[in-house]
């Protein structure tokens, strides 16, 4: 999206101060976390396709919006209506994707397939950030506005053809019964109530990310260079998203051995204090995503109902809920306590996504006699 580099630049430029660009930050996280379960109950109850398309029309709404009233409330209006589509997608995607391939009897493939799809996304953020550059010096943040409003309405498009298969279960009808149907099976099944932690927390995990660029200008990379050194970021991360696909079928520990590596490295690079350091920065990024991916195709497999949507909208809440936990340890100490936190999640993920041991076949019991 090209006003992705950019919007921050217009909201400074159009006038606004610091503090109000904090608050239309406040106010997109807000809406995200209030509209995620919901919007995964409505994905379930009527279409998954229907909600990437809504998601793609009310962020062109938005955005239309930005270009032509810029200003504080049309800003803030333009989040509410990102923030409702961003979680209409989450959830949505993965069920839609998941219940396809299991329709062709190809649900093996979903940790290859999802590890594309989230590469592709990290990938787009090169072309952007060149057509961004371009679009600017040609007509400023109007010609932006319009083209980004443009990709978000082909994105639905695009979406309307999207195979959506029939449901194998019926879903409750009403609300609060798929709601019901959703946290039910979130809660009650072992295996999914810990893969439901297991990707809110390496979800949350991610919005390390965000801080890349004050790491790089404390390890030494000069401000004009930093955008360009800052890519290798995304770059690394979808390569590792690209990977999962392959370490889908390992072990838990062995996942947990990839992100404990992935802390190894980030806390070298923070101890080494050098421009070289963005190196092991992107690679923790890359491990990481891998892990995610995979964890988060393990939860797909775990679930069972009809509330798809429904669980990994809460496994999303739970990542921004746990996002929040990350600002708050990084505010309090910086990059070793966010080390610390990840080498804690790395320690417990075994036992999270471990698979129980099925019951012994009654035949297979030895006799009383």
């Amino acid at each position: 999206m090209p006003l992705y580099p950019l919007y921050a630049l217009l909201f400074a430029d159009t006038g606004l101060s610091t503090a109000e660009i904090s608050a239309l930050f406040a106010v997109w996280s807000a809406v995200a976390l209030l509209a995620e379960v919901p919007s995964g109950i409505l994905a379930d109850r009527f279409s998954r396709r229907s909600a990437l398309v809504a998601a793609g029309i009310l962020q062109a709404l938005g955005y239309a919006l930005w270009t032509v009233l810029p200003g504080f409330p049309a800003f803030a209006a333009g989040f509410v209506l990102w923030g409702i589509g961003g979680s209409l997608v989450s959830g949505a995607l993965e069920a839609l994707l998941y219940e396809g391939l299991a329709a062709a009897g190809a649900e093996t493939h979903y940790a290859r397939l999802l590890g594309h799809v989230q590469a592709a996304g990290l990938l787009a953020q090169l072309p952007a950030a060149a057509s961004a550059a371009a679009l600017f010096s040609l007509g400023g943040y109007v010609l932006v506005g319009w083209v980004s409003v443009g990709c978000c309405l082909t994105a639905a498009a695009l979406a309307c053809r999207l195979p959506e298969p029939p449901r194998a279960a019926t879903p409750p009808t009403g609300y609060r019964a798929m709601l019901r149907a959703g946290f039910t099976e979130s809660a009650a099944r072992p295996t999914v109530r810990y893969a439901v932690l297991a990707v809110a927390v390496l979800t949350g995990l991610d919005a390390f990310e965000e801080y890349t660029p004050l790491l790089a200008q404390a390890w030494g990379w000069a401000t004009g260079l930093i955008p360009l050194a800052a890519l290798s970021v995304p770059m690394a991360a979808a390569a590792g998203a690209a990977l999962s696909g392959p370490a889908h079928r390992l072990h838990p520990r062995a996942l947990a051995g990839i992100l404990g590596v992935a802390v190894l490295v980030l806390v070298l690079s923070g101890l080494l204090q050098h421009p070289a350091g963005l190196v092991g920065l992107a690679a923790f990024h890359g491990l990481h995503q891998l892990v995610l991916v995979v964890t988060e195709a393990r939860l797909q497999h775990h679930i069972e109902g009809s509330a798809r949507a429904t669980v990994t909208s809460a496994a999303g809440l739970g990542g921004e809920i746990a996002a929040l936990a990350l600002y708050a340890t990084w505010a309090l100490g910086g990059l070793m306590p966010v080390a610390v936190l990840a080498a804690m999640i790395a320690v417990a993920l075994p036992f999270w996504l471990r698979t129980p041991e099925p019951a012994p076949h009654p035949d297979s019991l030895p006799s009383p006699h």
